[in-house]
């Protein structure tokens, strides 16, 4: 097996970061950076951004992203200044590849003269390549053995947290660690059109504690039951909650399933007609309307998935189930704020194989049943009581 040791690419160090930080680059005003795929995927490359940012003043920073980083970038106020959108790629952007259209894409980029450009997309087999086409002056990244090298490269290995990942990177590009974990802001006027559009009752906003939750997740494997979310939204509710549900459109039914299995068992005798509902507002938000509502919650539990990604940098208080390999790369680093619940199952209860080894080397059998499933909602539901108690947004009431 060969080793592959970190390139410094000839640079000196200069500090300490998650790794070593190295001397940064001269006469740097133009910063491509390469991270495709979901929510949870740009979250854990805003630290890293951010960095770039502090360590080069004066440049700008373009973020290589997908349709819905753009959307959410637009929406937030974050650390990019920009974000053009990936062609379809094999390894970078899944979908129908088009020659013509990555010709014009890559002649495109190479005509901005980047200075420097930052891999964050994995383990570089097909991202490296990728960004070398962009023509920087400067390259740096992450490299699998296979993966052709960049003029700095950090070794890839799956089980490292990705925001520390993504800040070794930026250390290998002369910028040390700003942040530990994505920050955005929500935009007042999503909120506004969140009270607009969707009008929450009960007196508005404030009268109860909110809870988010958010069923969904890209990899079934990694989802909590729906029966065991909707066992959590019962209680809640019948504690004093207003519960929401979200999820994109594809996840409206798994939403509306929660919701029902929470209403199903409620007593029918209550004279408490101010109680708050369980409502589903799955396939009804934009990203923006979607932050402020995260960013108005009081806790948001969820899988990991985007939105409580997304719910953790924006300042939320959350609850996440994980499956523990999951943990090791994408948990919050925290538990001021946060919570986590663990799924510690290794191998599937199907057939056997052992699910510790993942990557994209890794073999991935059929079966998608749910690594998560044995954590209890009784356990779940005293975290959320323990974070609403400790929320900022209930300190005042």
């Amino acid at each position: 097996m060969e080793l592959i040791n970190a390139d410094f690419g000839g640079a000196r160090i200069t500090g300490q970061g998650i790794g070593p930080v190295l001397e940064a680059f001269s006469g740097v005003s133009r910063i491509a950076v390469l991270r495709g795929g979901g929510l949870g995927d740009l979250m854990f490359a805003l630290p890293a951004v951010a960095a770039l940012k502090a360590a080069y003043p004066d440049a700008s920073v373009t973020l290589l992203g997908t349709p819905i980083h753009a959307e959410l970038l637009s929406q937030t106020m974050g650390p990019a200044d920009e974000t053009v959108i990936l062609p379809f790629s094999e390894g970078v952007r899944p979908g129908p590849e088009d020659d013509d259209e990555l010709e014009k894409f890559f002649t495109e980029m190479r005509a901005r003269n980047f200075d420097l450009a930052v891999q964050l997309h994995g383990g570089g087999r097909y991202s490296n390549p990728f960004l070398l086409r962009l023509g920087a002056r400067h390259t740096v990244g992450t490299r699998t053995p296979d993966a052709e090298p960049l003029e700095r490269t950090v070794p890839y290995l799956y089980y490292q947290h990705e925001p520390l990942r993504a800040l070794e990177v930026a250390g290998f590009a002369g910028a040390p660690p700003r942040e530990l974990e994505a920050r955005l802001q929500a935009l007042p006027e999503f909120g506004q059109q969140l009270e607009q559009d969707l009008p929450l009752g009960n007196g508005g906003p404030g009268d109860h504690p909110t809870l988010v939750i958010h069923p969904g997740a890209t990899d079934p494997r990694r989802r909590w039951p729906a029966e065991r979310f909707a066992a959590v939204a019962r209680k809640a509710a019948d504690d004093g909650f207003r519960v929401l549900v979200v999820g994109d459109s594809s996840e409206k039914e798994l939403a509306e399933t929660v919701v029902e299995l929470a209403v199903e068992d409620a007593p029918t005798d209550r004279s408490d007609a101010a109680r708050p509902a369980v409502e589903s507002l799955a396939g009804k938000l934009s990203l923006g309307e979607l932050a402020a509502l995260l960013a108005g919650s009081d806790v948001v539990l969820a899988n990991d998935s985007g939105p409580r990604h997304l719910a953790q940098a924006l300042g939320t208080p959350t609850v996440g189930i994980y499956w523990t390999g999951n943990a090791i790369n994408a948990a919050p680093l925290g538990r001021s704020l946060h919570r986590i619940r663990l799924g510690w199952a290794t191998r599937c209860e199907v057939c056997g194989v052992d699910i510790t080894q993942v990557g994209w080397t890794a073999p991935r059998c059929p079966h998608d049943e749910s690594t998560v499933k044995a954590v209890e909602p009784a356990e779940v539901y005293e975290d959320v009581l323990q974070l609403t108690a400790t929320s900022p947004l209930l300190r005042g009431r």
